[in-house]
């Protein structure tokens, strides 16, 4: 590796003399790995001045020396491996957090109905993603509830982290938040989602428009494995329930 790629960190630092800081800016104009091991050492040069001006530092000359010493060569070296993996274990943390997020999305709750035409109950009605993946899934359990009329179909599929699940909601009016409540059968209750319903509602029979005859479908999912599920509910912001289904 040329020399010049050595002085990367001595240059963060702040430690050249003008001559050798004035080569290595002429090196770094055509360097892209210099470019991105400065990019990467940024920040260090005030983080060593606001150690100089530490309580007690004026006043002892060892610090002194030690902030205003020049590094060797190879202290200097260990500065850019260590910063550099530093910055790259950061990056691999926020890809994974992106792909987790990503996951949450496609597991999690999905836009119920695309419309054209706003929010006011009209417009044509289009597949959802999660319309398309009930329709693939074999196992489903329905029930309507006699007091609320709501109905609902949970169809579920097993994956190796616990359940995928999309729920079909069908007579129901807003405005209304909701959220879809899986009752494990050691007791314990998960929110695997939720949404809100507008006034017009969702799968009404005799509705107006079309939107409103459309049943809701939203996705979800849970730790649980479907053999540890009791029941799901869906259930409003207020602790109403509108139906439950057996699984």
């Amino acid at each position: 590796m040329p020399s010049e790629h050595e002085t990367v960190g001595a240059y963060a630092l702040g430690i050249l003399d003008d001559a050798e800081a004035t080569a290595f800016e002429a090196h770094l104009a055509g360097c892209e790995w210099c470019a991105q091991q400065l990019d990467e050492l940024a920040g260090m040069e005030p983080m060593l001045a606001a150690l100089a001006d530490l309580p007690g530092s004026g006043s002892t000359p060892a610090i002194g020396e030690s902030l205003s010493a020049k590094p060797s060569p190879r202290l200097v070296e260990k500065l850019v491996d260590e910063v550099a993996e530093k910055r790259a274990q950061k990056r691999r943390r926020s890809f994974y957090m992106i792909a987790a997020a990503a996951a949450l999305i496609i597991a999690g709750p999905l836009a119920a109905v695309a419309v054209n035409g706003g929010s006011d109950g009209g417009g044509q009605v289009t597949a959802t993603p999660a319309q398309a993946t009930f329709r693939t899934m074999s196992d489903k359990k329905s029930a309507t509830d006699a007091s609320t009329h709501v109905s609902a179909t949970v169809a579920m599929a097993r994956k190796d982290w616990g359940t995928q699940a999309v729920l079909e909601l069908k007579n129901v009016k807003g405005p209304l938040k909701c959220s879809l409540v899986l009752v494990a059968k050691n007791g314990q209750r998960v929110t695997m989602s939720s949404w809100s319903v507008p006034d017009w509602g969702y799968g009404i029979p005799d509705a107006k428009t079309e939107q409103s005859k459309q049943p809701l479908y939203i996705g979800g999912a849970a730790a649980f494995q479907p053999n540890e599920i009791d029941h799901f509910e869906v259930v409003t912001f207020e602790g109403k329930k509108l139906v439950q289904v057996d699984a």
